[in-house]
């Protein structure tokens, strides 16, 4: 059982109702960004907070087809960790240098562990092959601690709401998990549906149990592929919907409620997003003579693996930062929500989701 949260809930204040405004591109580049164009001297950004340690402690099978596990992560001396709320992930730094995001689907009360949990994707990009085979109990990793992109805001802290109605799909329960906890010990009305392809790929459907028939289990092999509006239920005005799945579902859930100013919508995505509005452009960087065209519909970050240059990344949405460059020349559209005034004016871009202005190109320092 979650414990009762003893400080208020995060503000929402300056989150968009439904995603971030994505700027619009102008026109296409018709050539190569000249590479003696004037390269600036962005000053050095300040120090971040610093990385801390985490040891495995448990870990288990929590679907079970078992491709998903739970870890239970601890200080390696003990203590306290940083508190967090429910929507929070940590940004975990494996072994082998790869950097991902988990969300936490713990208790926020216990403040002696996180616990995060991880679906097996064999053919991506290698994080979860890696926890999945390598991290086992008494493992290490590192983190910078909770963040939260994907906050809960319950009425009287930040939310109209009146109701909640939660969607899983999936691993999409780990950020919803901690949610239904703290609408349950607010006493806000809720009500939640979770989705998946059979019952035993879906994670923690035993903690999920004690929720009774608040929360309905459909699988597709019974029930067939679900429509938004099956998955919204009855959602009357002053209802919150907080989503998490499958870019399809969101997508179909976004159409849905486009133009019911009487509720909002959250959401988490398992993915990059789609590039919308953009126009093509060109990039040089310095390990390469040649520059490198980057589509309408593409991203810098796609662009740049395509052609084999190396760029750190992780979350592809804009908000974890790992893909942080610095660029040398042009203009950049940022389209991020994460880099400061500062950051940009000293030159960096987050190569995911930004791209560069109308009628010019990039030189990054790659």
């Amino acid at each position: 059982m979650f414990a009762r949260l003893r400080d208020v809930p995060p503000s929402a204040s300056g989150r968009s109702r439904h995603d971030l405004p994505l700027g619009l591109a102008a026109s296409v580049l018709t050539g190569f960004f000249n590479l003696s164009a004037a390269v600036r001297n962005p000053a050095p950004l300040p120090d971040v907070a610093r990385d801390f340690p985490l040891q495995v402690s448990e870990r288990r099978v929590v679907a079970h087809d078992q491709d998903v596990i739970a870890l239970t992560l601890a200080a390696p001396g003990g203590g306290d960790l940083p508190r967090w709320h429910p929507g929070a992930h940590l940004d975990v730094h494996l072994p082998s240098g790869r950097v991902r995001q988990y969300s936490l689907c713990g208790d926020p009360g216990v403040t002696s562990s996180y616990r995060i949990a991880v679906r097996r994707i064999p053919n991506g990009g290698g994080g979860s092959v890696e926890v999945h085979d390598e991290l086992t109990v008494g493992s290490t990793i590192t983190t910078s601690g909770p963040r939260n992109a994907f906050p809960l805001t319950v009425p009287g802290y930040g939310s109209p709401a009146q109701r909640f109605r939660f969607i899983a799909g999936g691993i999409g329960i780990t950020p919803i998990l901690p949610m239904l906890a703290q609408a349950e010990s607010l006493g806000v009305e809720w009500s939640m549906v979770y989705t998946g392809r059979r019952r035993d790929t879906l994670p923690f459907l035993e903690e999920l149990a004690r929720f009774g028939e608040r929360i309905e289990i459909r699988t597709d092999d019974q029930a067939g592929l679900p429509t938004p509006a099956e998955l919204l239920g009855d959602c009357p005005g002053g209802t919150t919907v907080y989503a998490c799945g499958p870019a399809p579902v969101l997508t179909g859930l976004r159409t849905t409620l486009a133009g019911r100013d009487d509720v909002e919508l959250h959401f988490e995505r398992f993915a990059a997003p789609p590039v919308v509005d953009g126009a093509e452009f060109s990039v040089a960087v310095s390990s390469r003579e040649d520059a490198i065209r980057v589509g309408a519909d593409e991203t810098l970050l796609t662009a740049l693996r395509r052609e084999g240059v190396h760029a750190s990344y992780s979350c592809q949405q804009g908000f974890c930062g790992t893909c942080r460059v610095r660029v040398l020349g042009g203009e950049v559209e940022h389209r991020d929500t994460l880099l400061t005034g500062p950051e940009r004016e000293a030159g960096m871009m987050l190569v995911c989701v930004s791209r560069a202005a109308a009628e010019t190109g990039l030189i990054l320092d790659l």
